[in-house]
């Protein structure tokens, strides 16, 4: 019996996902990518003087199961270093680290918690309460289970937090997290973060970050695929849609060319997609008339490279300030060493060297920062945001004062992410659709999660699914989330 094709139109991580799960199922892939690169928002690329530079951090947590499988599916694993601190420091130079003691979950990170000190007793207390009601729910208290939701920053106030509390530690981790402001985000989401990522799980926390440039974690992709008999082509935009008895007969791309399938998976972004869509499949698929209900929130990545180091910190996140993260890409991308068994350690591949913006940096140091749910910088002038960073970064790192900022690039995403609004759930569409052979991936699409790239590899995987369920060869791909343990088995 031969094999079924299907045609994947985005090669981000929701496209490669699905693209990777159907190639292993024994699906003939066509995937087809508009830009020079596959990764979609979380790639990197190469500036004109032959430095490697990420359009944005992006990291994964111990609790995205999905993505940990598909990094495992495509050779990737072991180019993410994990790490079980996470360090905090304030203008005023005090600093603070959570990580897990000897306490089994949910307690597991009481005693970092108790010596924190960019914190006050009271804050602490106040933050103590609003984790017990998380940990009493299992992540799921009522009164944020509406349709319409409520603000994260409501559902705080309704636990008494203390202003400091709201703005030093659920604000600095939750607009990393899911790049929004408080009171634009669905609390559901909010309290998921810390359900599943601090309370149910001793290991939820641990902050994974590639080792890499981004672009080069879904090398394995394009391997996975062709492999199979499949294709990936890039620089070739989706143009149009042409429908035939109510089904997806071809798509078309530049020079008139068409490419049918049996199957086809739009991998776009939302306001992409509801372009693309002729008016028939618009009309035939209610679910997709809400799409332009889904806002955008935009990220700012700001590269600095200094004649000389100015931290030794793989990465800092800061309070009070505009900038949140600080990465250290020099320490980041230093070899990273592998056990495999009783043997000697093997140094990962990518390790020697390769990378210019390692390698040619041994006396400086290039740090990437973050800010994520940057409205306030979108009309802000390259300069303007070099300036004002750079004056955070002087203000947190006394060693960068008496350092040299040799140069620096400012990368604006100004749709990097869907909004995570109250309600908004109820405008994501699945990822089946009533169009014969039309499928959707996509972090906007429903899959429980916000727009993480967990979520992305989560809708890939889900469509991948039901493509196959819909001829009839139902698979799983979709990984269950990382189980309670200790004591939050409990409440579970």
């Amino acid at each position: 019996m031969s094999s079924k094709n299907v045609i994947v139109i985005g090669g981000g991580l929701a496209g490669l996902a699905a693209g990777v799960a159907l190639a292993e199922s024994g699906w003939r892939v066509k995937l087809f990518e508009l830009r020079p690169y596959l990764g979609g928002r979380a790639t990197s690329y190469v500036l004109p003087s032959g430095e490697h530079v990420d359009n944005c951090q992006h990291v994964t947590l111990g609790c995205c199961t999905n993505l940990d499988d598909f990094y495992r599916r495509v050779g990737s694993a072991n180019k993410v270093k994990f790490f079980d601190r996470l360090f905090f420091l304030d203008p005023q130079g005090r600093s603070g680290a959570m990580q897990a003691g000897i306490l089994p979950a949910p307690f597991h990170m009481t005693g970092s918690f108790a010596t924190f000190a960019p914190l006050s007793l009271g804050d602490k207390l106040s933050i103590a309460r609003a984790m017990m009601r998380i940990l009493f729910t299992a992540g799921k208290p009522k009164e944020v289970a509406t349709p319409a939701g409520i603000s994260m920053l409501d559902w705080l106030k309704s636990q008494k937090q203390t202003s400091r509390a709201i703005e030093r530690f659920w604000h600095v981790v939750l607009v990393s997290a899911l790049d929004e402001e408080l009171d634009h985000t669905d609390a559901r989401f909010g309290i998921d973060v810390f359900w599943k990522a601090f309370l149910s799980n001793r290991t939820g926390y641990r902050m994974g970050v590639p080792a890499v440039p981004l672009a080069e974690l879904y090398d394995g992709c394009r391997i996975a695929i062709e492999q199979k008999g499949g294709e990936v082509t890039l620089r070739a935009p989706a143009r149009g849609i042409r429908v035939e008895n109510g089904a997806i007969a071809a798509v078309r791309f530049d020079n008139s060319r068409e490419e049918s399938a049996d199957a086809y998976v739009f991998a776009l972004p939302h306001t992409t997609l509801a372009s693309l869509l002729p008016p028939e499949i618009q009309s035939a698929n209610p679910s997709l008339a809400s799409l332009d209900k889904i806002k955008v929130s935009p990220i700012t990545g700001v590269h600095f490279w200094f004649d000389r180091p100015v931290t030794s910190e793989p990465f800092i996140t800061l309070l009070d300030t505009n900038v949140q993260w600080v990465f250290n890409k020099t320490a980041l991308y230093q070899p990273v060493v592998s056990f495999r068994g009783p043997g000697l350690p093997e140094e990962s591949a990518f390790s020697s060297g390769e990378h210019k913006t390692a390698q040619n940096q041994s006396d400086g140091q290039y740090l990437q920062l973050v800010i994520s749910a940057s409205y306030d910088l979108l009309k802000k002038s390259r300069e303007e945001i070099i300036e004002l960073c750079l004056k955070e970064i002087r203000q947190a790192l006394p060693a960068a004062r008496e350092a040299q900022l040799v140069k620096a690039t400012v990368i604006k995403e100004a749709s990097a992410t869907f909004s995570p609004e109250p309600g908004v759930d109820r405008f994501r569409p699945a990822q089946s659709t009533k169009t014969p052979r039309l499928f959707l991936a996509g972090d906007w699409t429903a899959t429980g999660w916000p727009a993480t790239m967990e979520g992305a590899v989560r809708s890939g995987y889900l469509a991948a699914e039901a493509v196959l369920r819909s001829a009839g060869a139902p698979a799983q791909f979709l990984q269950p989330d990382l189980a309670p343990t200790g004591l939050s088995k409990l409440f579970s």
